[in-house]
């Protein structure tokens, strides 16, 4: 990761989670190496606006319903068979409520990440890759801050595949869970430049 490193020697998990509970700032943590989020995160106005966008339209479809929409406060464990990860999603939806009191959650349905120029490199392969690793995730959407697209991978039969939405009348369909996320409503008040016109 390009991230600089939190802390000068390695964590053990336990010592991540009561150490992170102290911290005014959010931290990753990827075997035992633990990475401040201020260094990681998009940061900009437009990252924010279409995490909260889509945490809105997506939950508004989920009301009543068994799944819940979480945002960027819920850590996420991953566990490899040699290390384990916590990150910090966008968003996250899951069906398998846990105690109300964890600090993290192992069993997400869907996640949706907002790209940003600053960490692509890291959220294209590590993350995704293992965001893609939970056996119960089902959907990963990422989603660009700077124009009305989604890449979805979703879980099918032989693994997951790719699917590309383009433009503001897109939908996502996300019946795994009894809802979907338009992108007119992810990019709300966004405000994008025209595209160039061809000469």
């Amino acid at each position: 990761m390009t991230a600089e490193r939190a802390a000068a020697q390695l964590m053990s998990v336990e010592d991540y989670l009561e150490w992170e509970e102290t911290q005014e700032q959010r931290h990753e943590y990827v075997g035992g190496m633990v990475y401040a989020m201020e260094a990681m995160a998009g940061g900009t106005i437009d990252h924010a606006a279409v995490s909260a966008n889509s945490l809105i339209a997506i939950g508004a479809r989920l009301r009543g319903k068994a799944c819940r929409p979480f945002g960027s406060d819920l850590k996420v464990r991953i566990e490899h068979p040699t290390h384990t990860r916590f990150y910090y999603p966008d968003l996250t939806v899951i069906c398998e409520l846990g105690e109300g009191q964890a600090r993290y959650h192992d069993k997400p349905a869907v996640i949706v990440k907002v790209a940003s120029d600053s960490t692509r490199r890291t959220d294209e392969l590590e993350k995704k890759d293992a965001y893609l690793s939970i056996p119960s995730l089902s959907v990963y959407i990422q989603l660009e801050q700077d124009a009305a697209v989604a890449v979805v991978w979703r879980r099918g039969d032989d693994g997951f595949a790719r699917e590309t939405y383009y433009g503001l009348d897109a939908v996502v369909g996300l019946p795994e869970i009894g809802a979907e996320l338009p992108l007119a409503e992810a990019y709300e008040g966004m405000n994008f430049p025209p595209p160039p016109t061809a000469k």
